[in-house]
Protein backbone atom coordinates (compact mmCIF):
# COMPACT_ATOMS: atom_id res chain seq x y z
CA UNK A 1 0.00 0.00 0.00
CA UNK A 2 1.55 3.31 -1.24
CA UNK A 3 1.87 5.55 1.44
CA UNK A 4 -1.32 8.10 0.07
CA UNK A 5 -3.43 5.16 0.62
CA UNK A 6 -1.98 4.53 4.33
CA UNK A 7 -3.18 7.86 5.23
CA UNK A 8 -6.16 7.63 3.18
CA UNK A 9 -7.09 4.13 5.09
CA UNK A 10 -6.43 5.74 8.44
CA UNK A 11 -8.89 8.87 7.79
CA UNK A 12 -11.52 6.21 7.12
CA UNK A 13 -11.31 4.40 9.70
CA UNK A 14 -12.12 7.99 11.90
CA UNK A 15 -15.67 7.81 13.62
CA UNK A 16 -17.94 9.85 11.89
CA UNK A 17 -20.00 12.67 13.60
CA UNK A 18 -23.43 13.43 12.84
CA UNK A 19 -24.09 16.89 11.89
CA UNK A 20 -21.71 19.78 10.48
CA UNK A 21 -18.38 18.05 10.41
CA UNK A 22 -20.11 15.39 8.55
CA UNK A 23 -22.07 17.17 6.34
CA UNK A 24 -18.57 19.19 5.54
CA UNK A 25 -16.58 16.30 4.67
CA UNK A 26 -19.36 15.26 2.17
CA UNK A 27 -19.66 17.97 0.73
CA UNK A 28 -15.93 18.28 -0.16
CA UNK A 29 -16.20 14.53 -1.35
CA UNK A 30 -18.85 15.55 -3.73
CA UNK A 31 -17.59 19.03 -5.12
CA UNK A 32 -14.06 17.48 -5.64
CA UNK A 33 -15.51 14.25 -7.24
CA UNK A 34 -18.79 14.31 -7.57
CA UNK A 35 -21.26 14.93 -10.94
CA UNK A 36 -24.60 14.99 -11.59
CA UNK A 37 -25.50 13.05 -14.80
CA UNK A 38 -28.90 13.77 -16.78
CA UNK A 39 -31.54 11.04 -17.13
CA UNK A 40 -34.25 11.53 -19.48
CA UNK A 41 -37.35 14.13 -19.09
CA UNK A 42 -34.86 16.49 -16.98
CA UNK A 43 -34.15 13.80 -14.06
CA UNK A 44 -30.56 13.48 -12.86
CA UNK A 45 -27.98 11.35 -10.83
CA UNK A 46 -25.65 12.00 -8.75
CA UNK A 47 -22.11 10.10 -8.96
CA UNK A 48 -18.79 10.13 -7.61
CA UNK A 49 -16.14 8.38 -8.40
CA UNK A 50 -12.96 6.84 -6.07
CA UNK A 51 -10.14 4.88 -6.80
CA UNK A 52 -10.60 3.45 -3.08
CA UNK A 53 -13.18 0.66 -1.55
CA UNK A 54 -12.92 2.26 1.83
CA UNK A 55 -13.70 5.82 0.36
CA UNK A 56 -16.39 4.55 -1.05
CA UNK A 57 -17.74 2.85 2.46
CA UNK A 58 -16.99 5.97 3.75
CA UNK A 59 -19.29 8.16 1.33
CA UNK A 60 -21.94 5.28 1.81
CA UNK A 61 -22.08 5.55 5.57
CA UNK A 62 -22.03 9.43 5.37
CA UNK A 63 -24.88 9.29 2.75
CA UNK A 64 -26.71 6.73 5.09
CA UNK A 65 -26.10 8.95 8.26
CA UNK A 66 -27.08 11.79 6.66
CA UNK A 67 -29.70 11.51 4.47
CA UNK A 68 -30.82 8.23 5.53
CA UNK A 69 -29.78 6.73 1.68
CA UNK A 70 -28.57 3.65 0.46
CA UNK A 71 -26.53 4.49 -2.75
CA UNK A 72 -25.56 1.53 -4.93
CA UNK A 73 -21.87 0.95 -5.30
CA UNK A 74 -20.87 -0.23 -8.56
CA UNK A 75 -17.00 -1.04 -9.08
CA UNK A 76 -15.70 -0.97 -13.29
CA UNK A 77 -12.57 -0.93 -14.50
CA UNK A 78 -10.60 2.24 -15.73
CA UNK A 79 -10.23 1.72 -19.38
CA UNK A 80 -7.22 2.99 -19.73
CA UNK A 81 -5.20 0.99 -16.51
CA UNK A 82 -7.68 -2.47 -17.03
CA UNK A 83 -5.26 -3.54 -13.81
CA UNK A 84 -7.18 -1.08 -12.02
CA UNK A 85 -10.55 -0.76 -10.03
CA UNK A 86 -12.56 2.22 -9.45
CA UNK A 87 -15.80 2.89 -7.57
CA UNK A 88 -18.97 4.62 -8.50
CA UNK A 89 -21.38 5.63 -5.51
CA UNK A 90 -24.37 6.54 -7.14
CA UNK A 91 -27.80 8.02 -6.34
CA UNK A 92 -30.27 7.20 -9.20
CA UNK A 93 -32.91 8.54 -7.68
CA UNK A 94 -33.53 12.34 -9.06
CA UNK A 95 -35.27 13.74 -6.18
CA UNK A 96 -33.14 11.92 -3.65
CA UNK A 97 -29.47 13.21 -5.98
CA UNK A 98 -31.55 16.63 -5.68
CA UNK A 99 -31.96 16.71 -2.20
CA UNK A 100 -28.06 15.79 -1.21
CA UNK A 101 -26.73 18.52 -3.23
CA UNK A 102 -29.22 20.89 -2.11
CA UNK A 103 -29.56 20.72 1.47
CA UNK A 104 -25.50 20.45 1.39
CA UNK A 105 -25.47 23.25 -0.32
CA UNK A 106 -23.21 22.96 -3.29
CA UNK A 107 -25.39 24.08 -6.39
CA UNK A 108 -24.75 26.88 -8.62
CA UNK A 109 -26.83 27.58 -11.35
CA UNK A 110 -24.16 28.87 -13.31
CA UNK A 111 -21.53 25.74 -12.83
CA UNK A 112 -23.75 22.56 -11.42
CA UNK A 113 -23.08 20.91 -8.83
CA UNK A 114 -19.60 22.97 -8.11
CA UNK A 115 -20.58 25.85 -6.01
CA UNK A 116 -18.08 28.10 -5.27
CA UNK A 117 -19.77 29.26 -2.07
CA UNK A 118 -18.40 27.12 0.99
CA UNK A 119 -19.09 29.88 3.52
CA UNK A 120 -21.28 27.44 5.41
CA UNK A 121 -18.48 25.09 6.28
CA UNK A 122 -15.56 27.75 7.14
CA UNK A 123 -16.64 29.26 10.41
CA UNK A 124 -15.66 26.95 12.60
CA UNK A 125 -12.32 25.26 13.05
CA UNK A 126 -14.43 21.48 13.11
CA UNK A 127 -15.80 21.90 10.09
CA UNK A 128 -12.48 23.56 7.90
CA UNK A 129 -10.90 20.35 9.05
CA UNK A 130 -13.26 17.94 8.02
CA UNK A 131 -13.93 20.02 4.70
CA UNK A 132 -10.07 19.38 3.94
CA UNK A 133 -10.15 15.86 4.73
CA UNK A 134 -12.62 15.34 2.15
CA UNK A 135 -10.96 17.14 -0.61
CA UNK A 136 -7.66 14.97 0.00
CA UNK A 137 -9.99 11.86 0.51
CA UNK A 138 -11.25 13.05 -3.02
CA UNK A 139 -8.03 14.35 -4.94
CA UNK A 140 -4.76 14.39 -2.39
CA UNK A 141 -1.73 12.50 -2.74
CA UNK A 142 1.37 12.58 -0.53
CA UNK A 143 5.06 11.97 -1.57
CA UNK A 144 6.81 9.39 0.29
CA UNK A 145 9.21 11.18 2.48
CA UNK A 146 11.24 7.59 2.90
CA UNK A 147 11.72 7.65 -1.36
CA UNK A 148 10.69 11.14 -2.86
CA UNK A 149 10.91 15.12 -1.79
CA UNK A 150 8.15 16.67 -0.02
CA UNK A 151 5.13 17.56 -1.35
CA UNK A 152 0.84 17.05 -0.96
CA UNK A 153 -1.13 18.17 -2.90
CA UNK A 154 -5.22 18.09 -3.75
CA UNK A 155 -5.77 17.75 -7.55
CA UNK A 156 -9.47 19.84 -8.73
CA UNK A 157 -11.32 20.11 -12.01
CA UNK A 158 -12.40 24.03 -11.39
CA UNK A 159 -10.26 27.13 -10.23
CA UNK A 160 -12.43 28.22 -7.59
CA UNK A 161 -12.50 25.34 -5.74
CA UNK A 162 -8.63 25.36 -6.14
CA UNK A 163 -8.90 28.86 -4.24
CA UNK A 164 -11.45 27.83 -2.15
CA UNK A 165 -8.91 25.01 -0.70
CA UNK A 166 -5.86 27.26 -0.69
CA UNK A 167 -7.76 30.07 1.12
CA UNK A 168 -9.24 26.87 3.93
CA UNK A 169 -5.46 25.90 4.26
CA UNK A 170 -4.11 29.09 5.06
CA UNK A 171 -6.50 29.68 7.85
CA UNK A 172 -5.01 26.96 9.38
CA UNK A 173 -1.46 29.13 9.04
CA UNK A 174 -0.61 26.71 5.93
CA UNK A 175 0.95 28.48 2.54
CA UNK A 176 -0.02 26.39 -0.95
CA UNK A 177 0.31 27.22 -3.93
CA UNK A 178 -1.76 26.45 -7.32
CA UNK A 179 -0.52 25.24 -10.79
CA UNK A 180 -2.42 24.01 -13.62
CA UNK A 181 -1.86 20.51 -14.95
CA UNK A 182 -3.63 18.98 -18.05
CA UNK A 183 -7.34 19.67 -17.12
CA UNK A 184 -6.75 20.10 -12.53
CA UNK A 185 -5.71 22.59 -10.94
CA UNK A 186 -3.92 21.40 -8.32
CA UNK A 187 -3.30 23.13 -4.90
CA UNK A 188 0.00 21.56 -3.31
CA UNK A 189 2.23 22.16 -0.15
CA UNK A 190 6.11 21.50 -0.59
CA UNK A 191 7.46 22.72 3.36
CA UNK A 192 7.45 19.51 5.13
CA UNK A 193 6.38 20.90 8.70
CA UNK A 194 3.35 22.27 6.92
CA UNK A 195 2.89 19.06 5.29
CA UNK A 196 3.25 17.31 8.55
CA UNK A 197 0.93 19.65 10.07
CA UNK A 198 -1.99 19.38 7.63
CA UNK A 199 -1.83 15.54 8.17
CA UNK A 200 -2.86 16.10 11.57
CA UNK A 201 -5.18 18.74 11.01
CA UNK A 202 -7.14 16.27 8.70
CA UNK A 203 -7.14 13.69 11.32
CA UNK A 204 -4.36 11.18 10.26
CA UNK A 205 -1.82 11.51 13.35
CA UNK A 206 -0.25 8.08 12.51
CA UNK A 207 0.33 9.71 9.28
CA UNK A 208 1.99 12.31 10.42
CA UNK A 209 4.15 10.19 13.03
CA UNK A 210 5.19 8.14 9.74
CA UNK A 211 5.74 11.28 8.15
CA UNK A 212 8.01 12.88 10.82
CA UNK A 213 9.82 9.52 11.52
CA UNK A 214 10.71 9.44 7.89
CA UNK A 215 11.43 13.02 7.72
CA UNK A 216 13.99 12.68 10.65
CA UNK A 217 15.56 9.38 9.54
CA UNK A 218 16.25 11.77 5.80
CA UNK A 219 17.47 14.63 7.49
CA UNK A 220 19.71 12.22 9.71
CA UNK A 221 21.20 10.44 6.74
CA UNK A 222 21.66 13.48 4.66
CA UNK A 223 23.60 14.84 7.46
CA UNK A 224 25.56 12.08 7.80
CA UNK A 225 26.32 11.66 4.13
CA UNK A 226 27.49 15.83 4.36
CA UNK A 227 29.52 14.96 7.11
CA UNK A 228 30.89 12.23 5.62
CA UNK A 229 31.33 14.02 2.66
CA UNK A 230 33.41 16.95 3.69
CA UNK A 231 35.35 14.54 5.95
CA UNK A 232 36.80 12.58 2.29
CA UNK A 233 37.08 15.74 1.15
CA UNK A 234 39.65 16.97 3.75
CA UNK A 235 41.35 13.87 3.61
CA UNK A 236 41.89 13.93 0.10
CA UNK A 237 42.88 17.42 0.29
CA UNK A 238 45.01 16.68 2.98
CA UNK A 239 46.56 13.57 1.84
CA UNK A 240 47.32 15.64 -1.97
CA UNK A 241 48.92 18.48 -0.29
CA UNK A 242 51.09 15.47 1.58
CA UNK A 243 52.39 14.53 -1.79
CA UNK A 244 53.13 17.68 -3.53
CA UNK A 245 54.82 18.69 -0.15
CA UNK A 246 57.44 15.36 -0.28
CA UNK A 247 57.63 15.56 -4.32
CA UNK A 248 59.42 19.25 -3.33
CA UNK A 249 61.68 18.24 -1.13
CA UNK A 250 62.85 15.04 -2.92
CA UNK A 251 63.32 17.56 -5.65
CA UNK A 252 65.32 20.05 -3.25
CA UNK A 253 67.19 16.89 -1.72
CA UNK A 254 68.48 15.70 -5.44
CA UNK A 255 69.54 19.18 -6.42
CA UNK A 256 71.72 20.72 -3.62
CA UNK A 257 70.65 18.06 -0.37
CA UNK A 258 68.39 19.08 2.83
CA UNK A 259 71.97 20.06 4.52
CA UNK A 260 72.04 23.06 2.68
CA UNK A 261 68.64 24.07 4.79
CA UNK A 262 68.41 25.82 8.03
CA UNK A 263 67.60 23.88 11.22
CA UNK A 264 63.92 24.82 10.69
CA UNK A 265 63.15 23.87 7.32
CA UNK A 266 65.62 20.74 7.23
CA UNK A 267 63.63 19.24 10.46
CA UNK A 268 60.36 20.30 8.98
CA UNK A 269 61.71 18.28 5.75
CA UNK A 270 62.65 15.05 7.22
CA UNK A 271 59.72 15.24 9.62
CA UNK A 272 57.29 15.15 6.52
CA UNK A 273 59.50 12.81 4.48
CA UNK A 274 59.26 10.11 7.57
CA UNK A 275 55.11 10.90 8.34
CA UNK A 276 53.89 11.09 4.68
CA UNK A 277 50.21 10.75 5.88
CA UNK A 278 50.41 13.07 9.13
CA UNK A 279 48.18 16.33 9.56
CA UNK A 280 50.33 19.33 9.76
CA UNK A 281 49.06 19.66 13.77
CA UNK A 282 50.82 15.96 14.55
CA UNK A 283 53.99 17.35 12.68
CA UNK A 284 54.18 20.54 14.70
CA UNK A 285 53.68 17.91 17.73
CA UNK A 286 56.81 15.69 16.39
CA UNK A 287 58.87 18.93 16.29
CA UNK A 288 61.49 19.93 18.82
CA UNK A 289 60.46 22.20 20.39
CA UNK A 290 56.52 21.47 19.36
CA UNK A 291 55.41 24.10 16.84
CA UNK A 292 51.67 24.99 15.54
CA UNK A 293 50.21 24.34 13.01
CA UNK A 294 50.63 28.23 11.39
CA UNK A 295 54.39 27.78 11.71
CA UNK A 296 54.56 23.95 10.00
CA UNK A 297 52.33 25.05 7.57
CA UNK A 298 54.49 28.54 6.48
CA UNK A 299 57.51 26.28 6.38
CA UNK A 300 56.44 23.76 4.24
CA UNK A 301 55.76 26.43 1.91
CA UNK A 302 58.88 27.57 1.94
CA UNK A 303 60.40 23.98 1.02
CA UNK A 304 57.43 24.48 -1.73
CA UNK A 305 59.49 27.72 -3.34
CA UNK A 306 62.46 26.59 -3.08
CA UNK A 307 61.27 23.31 -4.88
CA UNK A 308 59.59 25.47 -7.66
CA UNK A 309 62.77 28.32 -8.23
CA UNK A 310 64.89 25.11 -8.83
CA UNK A 311 67.83 26.13 -6.06
CA UNK A 312 67.80 26.93 -3.05
CA UNK A 313 68.71 29.40 -1.16
CA UNK A 314 71.31 29.38 1.93
CA UNK A 315 70.08 29.98 5.43
CA UNK A 316 66.33 30.32 4.63
CA UNK A 317 63.75 31.70 7.30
Amino acid sequence: MSFTSTIKSELCRLELSRGCCSRAELAALIVTNGNLSLLGRGGVSLNIVTDHAYIARRLYKLLKQEFGLAPAILARKKTRLRKNICYLVKITDPRQAKRVVGQLGIIDPTKGIRSGDISEYTGNQCCRRAYLRGCFLAGGSVSNPETNGYHLEIATELPFHAENIRKLLARQNIKGGIVSRKRQHVVYVKDSEQIALLLSTIGSNQGRLRFENSRILKDLRNQVNRLVNCETANVTKTVNAAQRQVAAIRRLAAVRGLESLNPGLREIARLRLEHQAATLDELGQLANPPLSKSAVNYRLRRLQQLADQGRPREREE
